[in-house]
């Protein structure tokens, strides 16, 4: 039985989640790329004096469900007995970290007088660490880490408060964008914050205080997740998808899970799923171990705030040498595409267990990358970071909501800050009709956003996934439908693969068109007034609702046939019975 007051345990832990919060918001503040400032492609912690992760910040959860495991990695490197007040270790291994060299973490010791008290953590995603393509994301012509860019094993960024400048050095010269300077000293900010507020709490309550509560924390939130777990019913459910392939001409990766509830513990394995790759798209265990983190959390503890307790009740498990645990060296930088089919394979084994409480396939995000070595409006070289994102699958209960990440938790960058950042003009960002998975509640809807490149000539390193093999709708729900990336969309349009880089000249339009979201029900079940307003605001046509939904509406399309509509939704029930 804990004696900490429990006033005195509320504030604590409080002031922990906070202390993480307010880091992001320093760093947001203070980047200057936009792949942090805009993107949101960072995360946030704060760590006790062993490395156990306490409190994180509500960002990415490719980061988080990694960071947990990447501090301790990186203290076997940086003991604590080695780490003085203002020292900043930085590491962005993949096999260390969080799965490709543009995730750069950093740790910053936190000490109240001499004592170690704890850890100030961030990860950000660095718009280019080098490597053969700008971004440092090509999947294609590339087999191993060292040819994706600068690998930084667990070393010093700063000692005692002032930057180490060799080490800034060496980075300088192996990235293309000089902003990943910038947002390194903008990590070490956020940290700070960290610091003081972790600092502020010792201060206040003691360092022997300040530990005890952290303990319980840990302890507090694995019993509850051990509760949650003994609510599911024991057993092992299955469940498989596909990634498209990895590049032109390559076969698909068949990825296949077997999920195991059992006592006070939930086993994900993902044996039979197939090999590594020899492209630069391979899911490290660290990745593959967050996103299932992700899904799992999500029907189990979602309002819970996520920490090595809760984390220490799920266990991953994956062949070596496998497409989601390679060995060393194995390429990886785009591996964010696979952070959808992890979660949503985890989530269609969950759907057989709670399927209350499960959302159907995703739209994803196609990331391409448009680059050029000269800018007409600077001189400079450019790099636009350039994102379109789809749908949310769609819940039992509701529909998917439009133009949000799931389970990426970034952001749509602003149209006006690509078009300030690089020599683009973006001449279309819409919704797509008809393209989310229909269902008694509909997914979210494809975005499709199109590209002019304004230089003279450039490159563009296409990211994308779900060109072939849709996103699964469920319990009767449809698919959502296809994405695809189309090259001056028109007479003569070009469809590229989701995968590869290709040159640009001034004029050339890029179309990326993300995947709809999938649909959960059957579309015949969905209420005829939910089918008329989104023919109403243009995401459904009259056609789809009569084809699909079996909703007829009148001439003008200002309102529903009941009649008919009772009579075709009639029909179509004998029909399938």
């Amino acid at each position: 039985m804990s004696t900490i007051d429990p006033v005195t345990f509320s504030v604590v832990w409080g002031g922990l989640l906070s202390a993480a919060s307010e880091m992001g918001s320093t760093l947001l503040r203070t980047a200057y790329s936009m792949t942090v400032r805009e993107g949101s492609d960072f995360s946030t912690g704060v760590f006790d004096a062993e490395g156990n992760m306490i409190a994180q910040g509500d960002y990415s959860p490719g980061h988080l469900g990694s960071m947990a495991y990447t501090v301790r990695n990186m203290l076997s490197w940086y003991p604590a007995d080695s780490l003085r007040p203002g020292d900043a270790v930085i590491c962005n291994d993949p096999s260390i970290g969080s799965g490709h060299l543009p995730d750069i973490f950093m740790v910053t010791p936190v000490f109240h007088d001499e004592t170690l008290i704890g850890y100030a953590v961030n990860i950000a995603h660095h718009i280019d660490v080098g490597g053969s393509a700008p971004g440092s994301e090509e999947v294609v012509g590339v087999s191993e880490t060292c040819q994706e860019g600068i690998r930084l094993l667990p070393v010093l960024l700063y000692r005692g408060g002032e930057p180490v400048p060799e080490i800034l050095r060496i980075i300088e010269g192996n990235v293309r964008i000089k902003d990943v300077l910038g947002d390194l000293h903008a990590q070490y900010a956020a940290n700070l914050t960290g610091v003081a507020r972790m600092q502020s709490l010792a201060r206040q309550y003691g360092p022997a205080m300040l530990a005890e509560c952290m303990a319980e924390i840990i302890a507090r939130s694995r019993d509850a997740m051990v509760e949650a777990i003994a609510a599911l019913p024991q057993g092992t459910y299955h469940f498989e998808d596909v990634l498209d392939d990895v590049g032109p001409e390559t076969d698909p990766v068949p990825f296949k899970l077997a999920l195991s509830v059992e006592d006070g513990r939930i086993v994900c394995d993902w044996e039979g799923t197939g090999p590594q790759r020899a492209a630069g798209i391979n899911a490290y265990m660290q990745y593959t171990r967050s996103y299932c983190i992700a899904a799992i959390k999500a029907v189990t503890l979602p309002r819970a705030a996520q920490n090595f307790g809760i984390i220490s009740c799920i266990e991953i498990r994956a062949p070596e040498g496998c497409y989601v645990n390679p060995r060393p060296g194995a390429a990886s930088g785009a591996r964010a595409v696979n952070a959808n089919r992890i979660y949503e394979v985890v989530m269609g084994a969950l759907a057989q267990i709670v399927p209350d409480r499960v959302i159907a396939a995703s739209s994803g995000f196609t990331n391409p990358k448009i680059s050029g070595t000269l800018s007409p409006h600077t001189g400079k070289p450019f790099l636009a970071w350039m994102t379109a994102i789809g749908g949310v699958g769609a819940h039992r209960h509701r529909d998917g909501q439009e133009a949000t990440t799931s389970p990426t938790n970034g952001t749509n960058t602003p149209v006006e800050v690509q078009e300030m950042n690089a020599p683009v003009f973006v001449r279309r960002m819409e919704l797509v009709p008809d393209t989310a998975g229909a269902g008694q509640f509909r997914g979210g809807m494809a975005m499709r956003k199109d590209v002019e490149l304004l230089a003279e000539t450039g490159l563009v390193t296409n990211l994308g996934d779900r060109n072939v093999t849709a996103p699964y709708g469920l319990e009767g729900g449809q698919a959502g439908a296809l994405a695809g990336t189309i090259l001056n969309p028109g007479p003569a349009e070009r469809r590229l693969h989701s995968k590869g880089t290709l040159a640009l000249r001034k004029g050339d339009v890029i179309s990326m068109r993300t995947a709809g979201a999938g649909g959960f029900g059957d579309p015949a079940r969905r209420q005829p007034a939910a089918v008329l307003r989104d023919v109403r605001h243009g995401l459904v046509s009259a056609g789809a609702a009569r084809e699909i939904y079996k909703v007829v509406l009148t001439k003008d399309h200002a309102g529903i046939d009941e009649g008919a509509t009772e009579a075709l939704r009639a029909e179509t029930a004998q029909i399938a019975g």
